[in-house]
C-alpha cells in the first residue's frame, strides 16, 4: 500500500449539509457524502440540492469528497448522476457494482479526470470483481460487507466474508489498484473498529469506511506499524544500505530485495500514520 493512499473514508448523510465541514475536520482522509442508505426516498431530491450547493460553495475540497449515488437499478440514479455531472464530481462511489459496464456508464457523464470507486457487495459483483477492478477509471475497490451478508444470508463473522474479502484484495492487486476499503463496523467502540481493521488488513485491505468520526482514529492506529515492526524495518534498511547489494544476513535470517521492499513499505506507512 502506498503511504499516500487514503486510509479512512467517513460517510456523512447527504441531507445533513451542516455536517459536511465537521466530517472534513474529523481527521478522515476522505468523506463520502451519501445519497444512498443514509437518505430516505422522500429526502433524496433535497439532499441532491444541498450537495450541489455545498460543492459549489467549497470547490477547494473537491478532491477530498466522494459522492455515493444510488445504484443503477433504482429510480434515483439518473438524477444522482445529473447532479454529479453538474458539480463536476471527481469521484463517485458506485454501490451494487456488478459489471465493468456500470463503471463506464458513470464515467461517460463525468469529467475526463474523474474516477469511480465501485462497491462490491453482491454475489454477482464478486464474480465480476476481476473485470471491474481492471476497468478504466476505477479508483479503488470497496467491500460492502453488510450488504454482501444480506445478499448471501450470511451470519456475522462468517468465513464467507473472508472468502469474498480475499478475492477483492487479490483482484485489486492484480489490477494494480491500491489495497481495497474494508466495510463499515456498525459498533462505535474503538476496540471493535480496530479489531475489524486488523482482520481486514490480514486479508490485504489498506483502508476502511467509517460511519462516525470517533472511528477514524482507531482505523489509523490499526494501520500504523507497531514499534517492533518499525524498529525491524529500520534495522533492515540500515543493514542493506551498509552492504554492497545482494542478500545479507540479519538476526540469523537472510535479507534480500523482497524483504527490503517490505521494510520500505513499513517505514513509509509509519510516516503516514504515526
Amino acid at each position: 500500500m502506498s503511504p499516500h493512499q487514503p486510509l479512512s473514508y467517513l460517510f456523512v448523510p447527504g441531507n445533513r449539509p451542516e455536517r459536511f465541514a465537521k466530517a472534513l475536520a474529523s481527521g478522515a482522509d476522505r468523506i463520502i457524502i451519501d445519497l444512498e442508505d443514509a437518505v430516505a426516498p422522500a429526502d433524496k431530491a433535497a439532499a441532491r440540492a444541498a450537495i450541489a450547493q455545498w460543492m459549489d460553495d467549497n470547490p477547494a475540497h473537491a478532491e477530498q469528497v466522494l459522492i455515493r449515488i444510488n445504484d443503477a437499478a433504482t429510480p434515483w440514479y439518473p438524477d444522482d448522476m445529473a447532479m454529479a455531472q453538474a458539480v463536476k464530481a471527481l469521484c463517485i462511489m458506485l454501490p451494487k457494482c456488478e459489471a465493468p459496464g456500470q463503471v463506464a456508464d458513470v464515467l461517460t457523464l463525468l469529467s475526463v479526470n474523474a474516477t469511480v470507486l465501485p462497491l462490491i457487495e453482491t454475489a454477482r459483483g464478486l464474480l465480476a470483481v476481476q473485470a471491474i477492478a481492471a476497468a478504466r477509471g476505477v479508483n479503488r475497490l470497496a467491500f460492502g460487507s453488510l450488504d454482501y451478508m444480506a445478499d448471501l444470508d450470511l451470519p456475522a463473522h462468517s468465513v464467507g466474508l473472508d472468502y469474498a474479502a480475499a478475492h477483492i484484495a487479490v483482484a485489486s492487486r492484480a489490477a494494480g489498484l491500491p489495497s481495497p476499503l474494508a466495510g463499515v463496523t456498525p459498533e462505535l467502540d474503538a476496540a471493535r473498529v480496530s479489531a475489524d481493521m486488523l482482520a481486514a488488513k490480514a486479508l490485504g485491505f489498506g483502508a476502511k469506511m467509517c460511519i462516525h468520526p470517533a472511528q477514524v482514529a482507531a482505523v489509523h492506529a490499526a494501520l500504523a506499524p507497531s514499534a517492533q515492526e518499525l524498529a525491524w524495518a529500520q534495522r533492515v534498511l540500515q543493514a542493506w544500505a551498509a552492504s554492497a547489494g545482494g542478500a545479507i544476513q540479519l538476526d540469523g535470517k537472510m535479507v534480500d530485495r523482497p524483504v527490503v521492499l517490505k521494510a520500505e513499505r513499513i517505514t513509509a506507512q509509519a510516516s503516514r500514520t504515526l
